[in-house]
Formats: structure tokens, C-alpha cells, sequence
């Protein structure tokens, strides 16, 4: 029998299972049924074992994980062990990474970069005793350079053990990479692995041919990597298996990272993007080599989601979807809110739903939503191919607040062709949002791999080199740097420093106000009576009885260009005139009532639910687990 074992490194998160490994044992018990797969948390026993050395809380943790993800600060921490040095690099780090941290950052910085290597001897240790015949590491993001550790290790103590590594971090010419510059790494499997890993398996066993299977990076007879061609078709949805996370949830009970957070499940409904088939937008690497949207049946979906979860008792939902399937509003959506569970659930939409459309999210249990709004400038928007505009993004905020839905975003600047203009009037009118979600983040993108401003240098970024990271943490020469990236960097492109510092400082005290800052309406009919309670408006109510004045704010539920308003309210009122909208809409911008950008204006009040009652300080009571859709250099992700 086949002894198969699957590691989740660190820093992947602890509160969710890893999709990818508890796909993985699914398909393997799926196809090699005589193979015994196992998963390993090995970031679940870095916890528990770093506690003996270090008091590491879960903020510290998120800090690795999640928070600095574009300075490598993970990585960085694990290549100590990597390299067999406890002070690899470590005035080079200080001189170029100390900006931005605190002091306590910094600390955890360099101590756990001192006890990185006997971590990392520890799990090997345990893992060659248990004499597996095939190790598989998922890499992704801040997972590589411990994974990579542990391999050496491994090898080093039982050379007869296969090492595989395979995920995001791996796909494309970054496997590759991996592959030929470090030799107790196996095999690399690029691309999506339910049917080739048990192919894999099955000929490490001696019954197939390596040189058949799609994606996989081997050593031929002379040693030489050898990278076969990926597949050309994504997996269907039918070839997608639903993930096994029992190993997941024995190791949880008894870790204390239980006391930090309770679990969640995390799934999958489609994978690929139906936007990006259509218009890739231009600073999006997410989807890597395979960008075909490809979405499972309603029937199965909900069969995997109520089965999960009453596996493990667990009503949390973090769905890794890039992009909501539109066909589920009308299919899933319905079903979970008529179903008798009490899900809470999040999901990557689109920033131009309908109200109705937000409201069904909120029906079914979708409390937080990454709306992939990165501008609130429509031709900044227009840059990166979004699809949206400003307006649209401030209704979907606003939607979002009246039905009770989180919406998560970051304001992303640093495009070509971009202008101070594009940001001044956006500056201007902050205050008028300070009742709606801010940002999470503030800062001037990176550049990703396998997204058009990586591909094609005509868009503005031709002189790209590996983001700088990644010389503090591996010992390689640019070239293979560059082939073993993700983020990279170029002359910075749009606004300087001294606009994107004023935006910053507006959305820093945008975040300071919104918690008790309030702008809502309530239509009553005969009138409509607005609420005021944000620090730049010095008003506090307002009735709005005027018929064509009430027409007009039922009308900016939608954004509308002020000639179109005009003559919608002309039908209502012959003599009214686009210099009475004009001067009715100055009005209603100077009280904070609208927002204005690309020629349409929107009306920004949400209706009036006892918002206040349902704010939480999200960075205690719910934390954002970023995806990378919008990733930024320095950001504290």
C-alpha cells in the first residue's frame, strides 16, 4: 500500500482547512483507492510548538499570513532553515524591511527567523519517521520557503522519500523554477491536480509514464528538469471533487489556535473568472494559467455545503470564488435562504449588483462581500478594465449598508495614464462616504504574474524586475528570481507620492469616523426624512417634502448623468429645467447627499435599518481574510 502524506506549512491560515489538500485526498481516494492520504497541518503544529518559545497571538500570526504578504516577511522567517544559517540575511532585512513595523514586529521578525531551523528539524523528523513513500507540499504565497525547508530536511534523512510540491505558487513558469534550482524537490505538479496527482501517483508506484502527465516537472535519467506542457483544458465542473477535511478538524480540536478563532469551512463553487474570459482587468493575476469560468451545478453545490457542514458543525463559509456565478441568485441563492440553516457566508462579486440582487445575498447568509472595488474614479476604473464605474461602487457600498452586508475593499492607485484630477474630486467627496465601509487599505499595486500589466509591457510597465523581497530570502541569481515570482516591480506609473499621501490621510480619517458616523433615509411616503450624523456636515435632519425633490432622490437610487435626471423629472413637471437639477444637485452635494464622478451623480443615504446597532469592529470581531485581488506594495495585509 501507497502511504501518501499531504502538508499544509505554514503560514497558511488556521482558522480554514486547505482546499487544495483536502481536494487532493479526495480525488486520490476517489482514483487510488488502495493509497492511504493523509493530511498534515503542520502551520496548526507550528502554532502549538512556537508557543513553547514565543507568546505568538493570532495577530501576530495574521502578520506573516496575511498582512505583510507583499514584503515576504513569511518567507523571510523560514529561510534561515532554508539556507541552515539562523542569521541568513538578517542585516540586509533590517536595513531594507524595518519601515513600516513596530518594534514588536520586528522582534517577532528576528526570533522567529532564530528558531525557524529547529522547527523545521522537528517536523521533518517526525514526518521521515513516520516513513511515508510520497510527500506533497500546496505552496501558496507565504507557504513556499517553509515547505521548501521541510523537503530539504526530509531528503536529507530519507532520500527515498518523494517529495511533490504543487499550487498557486507553483503554476506556470514559477514551478519551473522551483523545480530545476532545488534538487530535494521531486516533482512539481502545475496546474489543477484531481486528475493528474493520483496519475502522478499511480506512476511514481511504477504503472504510468511521467512524461504523460500534464503540468509535471520531473528529472529525466541525466538529472535534467524536464517541465512537461500544462494542459491546455481546465478541469470541467464535474472533474472538480468536493474536498475531505477531517483531518483538518481532529487536529483544530486540540490546538490553541482554537482559542484564537472558530473555524471555518472553505469552498469552492467555480473557479476562472466570467469577467476576465471578457475583459482580464489589468492588474489581476488571480486565475494564473487558467481563466475559464467553470461553475458546479446548484444541486451539487448545495449538496457539498449542507453535507460539509453538518459533518462538522461548522456554519462559516469562506468561499474562494473570484467572481459570484450570476445564475446562482436565482438558484443557490433562494435555496440557502429557504433552507433551515443560519449560514454566514462570504463571496467575491461584482461591484454592479442590483439592490434586489444584494438582498438575496443577505437572504442566504452572505454577510461579507469583496466587491472588487479598487477606485472610486470612473476613469481610473476605465484603466484597468473593471467594468464598473465610481457610482456604481459607491450604490454597491451603499446597498451593501442598508440590507446588513460587509463590503471589503482596497483603493488601489499607481496606474498609467492616471491624473491628479482622477483623485482630487474623489478626495473632495470622502466625507460625504464616511457612513459607508472604508477601505481596508490604501496603496500603489504591485505587479502580478499572469496578469496584463505582467504580459504585455505595452500597457505601461516594460521594465519589470522581481519584486525585492525575494533577494532577501533566496540565494539565486536575478533570471531565476523573476521565473520564480509572483509580485514584481517597475518605475512607479500615475500619481506621486504627495497625492497618494493625501488620499491615504482622507481614508484614514474616513476610518476614524465611520464608526459613529451616520447618513440615512427614510421615504415615508407623503416625505422623505434624511439623518445626519458625520463630523463634516453640521446638519442633523432633513424632510424632504417637495414632490420633484423626492422624485429626484428616489430617481439617485441609481446613478444618473444630470440632463437624464432632468428630463425624468420634466415628465413630472414641465418647468423643470437642467439648471434647476444642476442647482438642486450642487445643493445636495454640499450637504453630502450625493456623489459625483464621470458625469453621473448617485445618492449616497442608505435606508434606515439600525446600521449602528450591527457595527463591529472588524479588526477584533471579524477579521478580513484578504484574497489577492488587490495586492499592494507595503500593504498590511
Amino acid at each position: 500500500m501507497m502511504r501518501v502524506l499531504l502538508v499544509n506549512m505554514p503560514w497558511g491560515s488556521t482558522d480554514v482547512p486547505s482546499l487544495a489538500l483536502g481536494v487532493l485526498k479526495r480525488a486520490v481516494m476517489n482514483r487510488v483507492p488502495e493509497a492511504e492520504v493523509e493530511v498534515m497541518y503542520a502551520n496548526i503544529d507550528y502554532v502549538d510548538w512556537i508557543q513553547k518559545h514565543v507568546d505568538l497571538g493570532m495577530e501576530d500570526y495574521d502578520f506573516f499570513a496575511q498582512q505583510s504578504f507583499t514584503e515576504g516577511n513569511g518567507d523571510w522567517v523560514f529561510s534561515s532553515a532554508l539556507y541552515d544559517d539562523p542569521a541568513w540575511r538578517r542585516r540586509q532585512f533590517d536595513e531594507r524591511m524595518s519601515g513600516g513595523k513596530t518594534d514588536r514586529q520586528m522582534a517577532l521578525c528576528h526570533r522567529l527567523h532564530e528558531l525557524a531551523p529547529a522547527f523545521v528539524a522537528e517536523l521533518a523528523g517526525r514526518i521521515a519517521d513516520s516513513a511515508p513513500d510520497v510527500v506533497g507540499f500546496t505552496s501558496t504565497f507565504q507557504q513556499n520557503v517553509a515547505a521548501l525547508s521541510v523537503a530539504k530536511q526530509i531528503k536529507r534523512l530519507r532520500p527515498e522519500i518523494v517529495t511533490i510540491f504543487g499550487g498557486a505558487s507553483c503554476d506556470g513558469p514559477q514551478g519551473a523554477a522551483l523545480h530545476r534550482n532545488f534538487p530535494f524537490v521531486d516533482f512539481v505538479l502545475r496546474g489543477e491536480g484531481e486528475v493528474a496527482f493520483p496519475r502522478f501517483l499511480i506512476a511514481v508506484a511504477g504503472v504510468g509514464d511521467f512524461t504523460a502527465i500534464p503540468g509535471l516537472v520531473w528529472r529525466d535519467g541525466t538529472a535534467a528538469s524536464v517541465a512537461n506542457a500544462m494542459s491546455a483544458r481546465p478541469l470541467s465542473p464535474s472533474e472538480i471533487v468536493a474536498p475531505d477535511y477531517d483531518d483538518y478538524f481532529q487536529r483544530y480540536a486540540s490546538t490553541v489556535a482554537r482559542t484564537w478563532a472558530d473555524p471555518r469551512l472553505v469552498l469552492e463553487s467555480s473557479r476562472g473568472c466570467w469577467w476576465g474570459e471578457k475583459h482580464h482587468c489589468t492588474f489581476c493575476g488571480l486565475n494564473g494559467s487558467f481563466m475559464e469560468f467553470r461553475s458546479k451545478s446548484p444541486k451539487r453545490f448545495l449538496e457539498e455545503l449542507i453535507g460539509l457542514a453538518e459533518r462538522h458543525q461548522v456554519l462559516d463559509v469562506f468561499m474562494v470564488d473570484n467572481i459570484l456565478d450570476m445564475n446562482y441568485l436565482t438558484s443557490v441563492l433562494p435555496a440557502l435562504a429557504a433552507a433551515d440553516y443560519d449560514f454566514r457566508m462570504f463571496y467575491e462579486v461584482k461591484a454592479n449588483l442590483r439592490r434586489s440582487q444584494v438582498q438575496a445575498l443577505a437572504d442566504a447568509g452572505v454577510v461579507r462581500v469583496q466587491a472588487g472595488i479598487e477606485s472610486l474614479n470612473s476613469r481610473v476604473l476605465s484603466i484597468m478594465d473593471k467594468g464598473v464605474t465610481g457610482c456604481q461602487n459607491v450604490r454597491t457600498m451603499r446597498d451593501a449598508e442598508s440590507i446588513g452586508v460587509w463590503v471589503e475593499w482596497n483603493y488601489l492607485y499607481g496606474f498609467p495614464g492616471e491624473t491628479t484630477d482622477d483623485y482630487a474630486s474623489v478626495i473632495e467627496q470622502l466625507p460625504a462616504l464616511h457612513h459607508l465601509p472604508p477601505p481596508g487599505m490604501v496603496g500603489r499595486l504591485a505587479i502580478e504574474r499572469f496578469s496584463p500589466y505582467f504580459d504585455r509591457p505595452e500597457l505601461g510597465f516594460a521594465e519589470l524586475r522581481p519584486h525585492p523581497q525575494y533577494s532577501l530570502i533566496y540565494d539565486l541569481p536575478e533570471a531565476e528570481l523573476f521565473d520564480l515570482g509572483y509580485l514584481f516591480e517597475a518605475p512607479p506609473r500615475g500619481i506621486d507620492a504627495t497625492v497618494a499621501d493625501r488620499l491615504a490621510a482622507a481614508v484614514a480619517e474616513w476610518e476614524s469616523a465611520y464608526p459613529d458616523s451616520r447618513l440615512t433615509q427614510c421615504d415615508l411616503g407623503d416625505h422623505i426624512a434624511l439623518v445626519n450624523r458625520r463630523p463634516a456636515f453640521d446638519w442633523t435632519t432633513l424632510r424632504v417634502d417637495d414632490p420633484v425633490e423626492m422624485a429626484a432622490l428616489r430617481l439617485l437610487d441609481r446613478p444618473y448623468r444630470p440632463a437624464a435626471l432632468a428630463r425624468k423629472l420634466a415628465v413630472l413637471e414641465p418647468t423643470v429645467t437642467e439648471g434647476d437639477v444642476a442647482e438642486l444637485l450642487g445643493r445636495w452635494r454640499g450637504l453630502g447627499l450625493t456623489f459625483a464622478d464621470g458625469g453621473q451623480v448617485v445618492l449616497t443615504a442608505v435606508h434606515a435599518t439600525n446600521q449602528k446597532l450591527r457595527r463591529v469592529n472588524r479588526r477584533v470581531d471579524d477579521p478580513v481574510t484578504p484574497t489577492p485581488t488587490s495586492v499592494l506594495v507595503g500593504e498590511p495585509r
